[in-house]
């Protein structure tokens, strides 16, 4: 790193809160960044309709009497580097239910300002001169920092979806986003799909693709672990998946084929379900199927450790398409053999070290030789290919890309 930029600081306002328990970007690239820079970290803003509603809300009960007085807040970040300073900005208005494009717009604005003023209180309270502004993901609110009222040295947008293809973001989203990406500095987006899309909105778009915390999933490998308590039970075979099991990546039909398929075996299922898909096919009624539920990204090594297999079961579909998922290489960092169904190009980059499947019978048998799959040779293959798509590498490739347009 040249010294030119060793002394700037990273705004960074993103679709993820600073304190979710689940890994995202914008939090492992701030982990990385604040190695050597400050980052000031802008959680996304509640709604009015959020407070409201949220009372019950562990994360708005924290944080309610600052909402209610709209007032800008620094919160402290256990366990996170001191370099991250982490701030809760004044709720905004919920306005995506709007459908006349001018209204939604007119009310757009006064969202902007929120966080603008957010932002002018950083600059002035931290004396910030030499600046760079990331928004990762949240087009919809300040995407990009209007000149000459600011002055980063770079506007820069992080692309890590197809926001066409959710209903919610599609409706109003997608469209800022093109805006956003062409108004800013750089953009940078997780998967090739996404490349061949928005590099046609901005020349000077870049793949920077997800990657894995080696300082988490390492774990796996070095520290034995006692079973958790929701695998107690289990003497079967483990097939496992982490994640958001959502109803547009996941294809609960081939969940619910593997589950029969693989009687003599056990599926655990690791995360928040967002969706009753699982209960529309009967899902939750195999008895060799566990739902344990939402675990923090800290705890996944424990789980990790003792499945057989590990699966990535998404629908092939136009929002899949898109997507580098982060699992892929959090499962080769734990030495886990991998079965996925081939629903990317990106996920076919991996073709060596993991087992692809093109419908539920092929997707069933890789399971099985995946299980006997698990010698050290082949185990040492899947590190090696997870210890270059760490978040030190992909952070290194942000910096030589800023280098290029920092003067």
């Amino acid at each position: 790193m040249n010294t030119q930029i060793q002394h700037i600081d990273i705004i960074y306002f993103t679709l993820f809160p600073w304190d979710n328990p689940y890994s995202s970007v914008s939090l492992s690239f701030s982990r990385e960044l604040a190695k050597t820079h400050r980052i000031f970290y802008i959680n996304p803003p509640f709604t009015l309709k959020d407070i409201i509603k949220g009372y019950n809300n562990k994360a708005i009960k924290k944080r309610f009497k600052n909402q209610i007085f709209r007032q800008v807040t620094y919160e402290a970040t256990p366990h996170l580097d001191k370099n991250i300073i982490a701030i809760q900005p004044p709720y905004i208005l919920p306005i995506n239910w709007l459908s006349e494009e001018k209204t939604y717009q007119y009310f757009q604005k006064w969202n902007d300002e929120v966080i603008y003023k957010t932002i002018e209180k950083v600059i002035r309270d931290y004396k910030l001169n030499d600046y760079v502004y990331l928004n990762c993901f949240n087009p919809a609110v300040a995407g990009v920092l209007p000149r000459p009222r600011f002055s980063p040295l770079l506007n820069i947008y992080q692309c890590i979806d197809d926001m066409m293809q959710e209903s919610y973001t599609a409706k109003h989203w997608a469209r800022i986003e093109q805006q956003v990406i062409q108004n800013a500095d750089i953009a940078t987006v997780t998967s090739r799909q996404l490349y061949e899309l928005k590099s046609r909105l901005n020349p000077k778009t870049y793949i920077v693709h997800n990657a894995v915390d080696d300082s988490i999933f390492k774990k796996a490998l070095t520290i034995k672990y006692e079973k958790p308590i929701e695998l107690q039970s289990i003497n079967t075979p483990i097939i496992g998946f982490t994640g958001n099991m959502d109803g547009s990546r996941i294809d609960y039909d081939l969940l619910k084929s593997i589950a029969l398929f693989h009687e003599d075996k056990t599926l655990v299922l690791i995360g928040p379900t967002n969706s009753d898909h699982y209960k529309k096919v009967g899902l939750h009624e195999l008895k060799n199927v566990i739902f344990t539920g939402s675990k923090n990204i800290n705890d996944l090594p424990q789980y990790l450790q003792y499945f057989d297999c590990a699966i990535i079961p998404f629908l092939c579909n136009t929002l899949t398409a898109s997507i580098y998922p982060l699992k892929i290489n959090e499962y080769l960092f734990s030495g886990k053999s991998v079965v996925a169904t081939n629903f990317s190009e990106d996920i076919r980059s991996f073709s060596k070290v993991i087992f692809l499947a093109n419908n539920h019978q092929e997707f069933n048998e890789c399971i099985n030789i995946a299980i006997t799959s698990n010698d050290e040779a082949q185990m040492q293959a899947r590190i090696a290919v997870a210890q270059k798509n760490t978040w030190t590498h992909r952070v290194k490739e942000l910096w030589e890309i800023m280098e290029k347009y920092i003067n």
